[in-house]
């Protein structure tokens, strides 16, 4: 049985650990009401634009620009978005998850893969696994800001362009509530009726007349929808870390109080019994005298 200092030592201990995480539960707290109201604001600018996209991928215009252009898949791109930090549950786990799922798929078709990695833990992984990795960008704070992404997901599209990938893949975490956050895994080009939702599919097709021409238009509207997505990406995987990291922190807080409370119960025991042990003894030599 363990001393009465070696148990004080650790309800001490459990203490310490269970103040740094109910600090780091508020602290998750307010910034996942940023995180969630800013991830809100981008949502009707994101749904939007794609479906003025899913309408442009069933119309029939004189210009089809490079990121619609369907070709046989050979080799594909994925951006991968994570966290930088962990301590958020199995926030990055499901999502690379998803990712070794995928590599495994495709090594069964002979398709390469060439990995863009948005986070820290998402680029350990990747290094791990010693997947092809052709851009990255980590360290981009509680805020994305496209100046930041821009140049990591410009080296997929170019790739793209050049049809060096026959598709661009983006892996993130969706925030669905504070208490669910779900791992997707979704096609972003070439835009074709498959991608598109039900809805978007019963629908009516649309087209349109382009000013100054379709070219120009396209190339730039399609663009902004790349750029639309991976931000909104981002943006949901920011929310749903901070919501995942709250709710560890607090279970984490949980836990220790616990802890806390099973040791100060052994620790009255082991005193108790050591008081009693004492009285025994003074007891037994008083009767001996």
């Amino acid at each position: 049985m363990a001393s009465t200092k070696e148990i004080r030592s650790k309800i001490k201990s459990v203490q310490n650990t269970r103040k740094i995480t109910k600090a780091m539960e508020m602290v998750a707290a307010s910034k996942m009401r940023r995180a969630q109201e800013r991830m809100r604001n981008a949502r009707p600018y994101a749904e939007k634009i794609r479906e003025i996209v899913a309408n442009l991928s069933k119309a029939n215009p004189e210009f089809r620009p490079a990121y619609m252009a369907i070709r046989e898949v050979k080799k594909i791109g994925t951006i991968l978005v994570t966290t930088d930090k962990g301590l958020c549950g199995g926030l990055n786990t499901n999502v690379l998850r998803l990712i070794a799922n995928q590599v495994r798929n495709m090594e069964g078709s002979n398709i390469g893969i060439e990995y863009t990695a948005i986070g820290s833990k998402g680029l350990q992984f990747l290094n791990r696994s010693k997947a092809k990795l052709i851009s990255q960008t980590i360290q981009i704070g509680d805020t994305p800001h496209m100046d930041v992404l821009i140049g990591a997901i410009t080296a997929q599209l170019e790739a793209f362009e050049r049809g060096e990938i026959d598709a661009v893949y983006l892996a993130y975490t969706r925030f669905v509530n504070a208490m669910k956050q779900e791992p997707i895994l979704e096609k972003l080009l070439p835009l074709e009726s498959a991608a598109l939702t039900p809805e978007e599919k019963a629908g009516n097709s649309w087209d349109y007349i382009y000013e100054p021409d379709a070219e120009s238009v396209l190339n730039g509207l399609l663009k902004r929808y790349v750029e639309a997505m991976i931000y909104q990406a981002v943006a949901e995987n920011m929310a749903s870390e901070q919501s995942a990291r709250m709710v560890s922190m607090k279970a984490a807080s949980d836990n220790a109080k616990n802890v806390i409370g099973e040791l100060q119960l052994e620790y009255n025991k082991t005193r108790q019994a050591a008081i009693t042990k004492e009285l025994s003894e003074i007891v037994g030599g008083a009767a001996a005298v």
